[in-house]
């Protein structure tokens, strides 16, 4: 297992050591979509096609709800890494892999009433749905893996293991991609091999999770059941998923109603609206890297005692965060008409997204703080605070809406969105101070 004491010095190097590991993880993401889609699409029917994205979209969704368990592992781990404390760093493996067996375990179990539901939010046509039905019925017996990996990512982004979390991604994402070809092409399973080849891909992934970890199997608090069930520990980890869940679903909401409201001005901006949402996707995975560095080296500097070093580790991270967002802005700026030409042939889409291709430029700036901020409160564990400075920037964004919309109308919708980046980072950082004061309180 990784040395539990926090290494003492934050530079450039050990910041990128971290980020560039999880930056090129995510860049198989989209790719692995692409090997998705292609495959059923070689089966010459729109209705595979179809039935993949549904069933895929609904499945990540139900396991989106668990993302806090990568988040609040990560901010846990690292805390506890930081001060030393090993036995804890082990427990909390074994924490977060009863919660993600219990919840996958429950989503088996619940699954028809599950479908049920999301069948009845987001309908589709006969054919679709009981193809997207066969997909997901493959697929959701992955389940407890699917959610275990979020959990066992934060534990290694927590003590600085990058390139494990990179192998696991690699892994099951290339896994995924050559099964897609051998059970789809090959087998001419269909839609059904796509499922398979995820469910296997999942699961040996899991497996490969477990073997990265296995130093913390060493350690004999992975199993010491009194310390894995304390109650007061146990609290304190429901409290701070909790917050994280409430931050993270007000955010789905923000986009959802973003999605939403494009509808209104025709099918055209709706497309455009939803072409240039890809180019916030492309930012994100930039930014994710130095925003789960700074998760990683604000944690391990709280629970080590040393404000000073967390300040030095959050403002590194950050230039490095912002050095990402004025090159995302760089390439739209240069770029973005060519990159809007690739990800669509319909002229009048093309023509409109140009329209508002501006607000695409210019979200790297006006997001970059609300993306670090985020890292270095989830390291810091202050998931209270994500969660009502959330709140506040939620109804930053529906004043915004109600003002802007009726006069700028889908000029409007994107400004919104914009501004409720801006509150985002402006709430967060005047409640920064307030994590240094805590570092301090803890070392006193």
């Amino acid at each position: 297992m990784a040395e539990a004491a926090a290494p003492r010095q934050v530079t450039h190097k050990r910041v990128l050591k971290i980020a560039l590991p999880i930056v090129l993880s995510n860049a198989t993401v989209p790719l692995l979509g692409a090997v998705d889609t292609g495959v059923v699409g070689q089966m010459g029917q729109a209705a595979p096609i179809g039935a993949v994205g549904v069933g895929a979209i609904m499945l990540t969704a139900i396991y989106w709800m668990f993302g806090f368990l990568r988040m609040g592992t990560t901010g846990l781990v690292s805390q506890a890494h930081g001060a030393g404390q090993t036995g804890e760093v082990a427990a909390l493996l074994t924490r977060a892999l009863l919660i993600a067996w219990t919840a996958g375990l429950a989503i088996i179990a619940l699954q028809l009433p599950i479908f049920g539901f999301a069948f009845w939010v987001s309908p589709a046509t006969a054919e679709v749905e009981a193809m997207a039905r066969d997909y997901m019925q493959i697929r959701v017996f992955s389940a407890p893996a699917a959610i275990s990996i979020y959990g066992i990512t934060g534990w290694l982004i927590a003590q600085e293991r990058a390139r494990s979390m990179f192998a696991i991604q690699l892994w099951m994402n290339g896994m995924n991609i050559v099964l897609d070809l051998v059970f789809v092409l090959g087998f001419d399973w269909g839609v059904q091999g796509v499922a398979w080849a995820t469910f296997l891909s999942e699961w040996s992934a899991f497996g490969l999770g477990l073997w990265l970890c296995r130093g913390a199997f060493n350690v004999p608090a992975w199993r010491d059941w009194p310390r894995v069930f304390d109650g007061e520990r146990l609290r304190h980890m429901m409290a701070l998923n909790g917050n994280i869940l409430i931050r993270s679903a007000l955010l789905q909401v923000m986009f959802l109603s973003f999605v939403m409201l494009g509808s209104d001005f025709g099918d055209v901006t709706l497309a455009a609206n939803q072409v240039l949402l890809q180019f916030l996707y492309i930012t994100a995975y930039g930014m994710d890297g130095f925003a789960f560095a700074v998760e990683a080296l604000v944690g391990q500097y709280m629970g080590a005692r040393d404000p000073a070093r967390m300040r030095r580790a959050a403002l590194l991270c950050s230039f490095w965060g912002l050095m990402v967002g004025l090159l995302m802005m760089a390439v739209f700026a240069v770029a973005g008409g060519t990159i809007i030409d690739i990800m669509t042939t319909a002229e009048p889409v093309r023509a409109e997204a140009r329209v508002f291709l501006v607000y695409m430029v210019l979200a790297p700036l006006t997001g970059v703080a609300a993306w670090m901020l985020d890292g270095i409160f989830i390291g810091a564990t202050g998931g209270r605070d994500m969660r009502n400075m959330m709140v506040v920037s939620f109804v930053v964004y529906l004043i915004a809406l109600a003002v802007l919309l009726p006069i700028f109308g889908n000029h409007g919708l994107w400004i919104s969105l914009l501004i409720s980046f801006v509150a985002r980072g402006v709430t967060l950082g005047l409640r920064y101070p307030s994590l240094e004061r805590r570092a301090m309180a803890v070392g006193g």
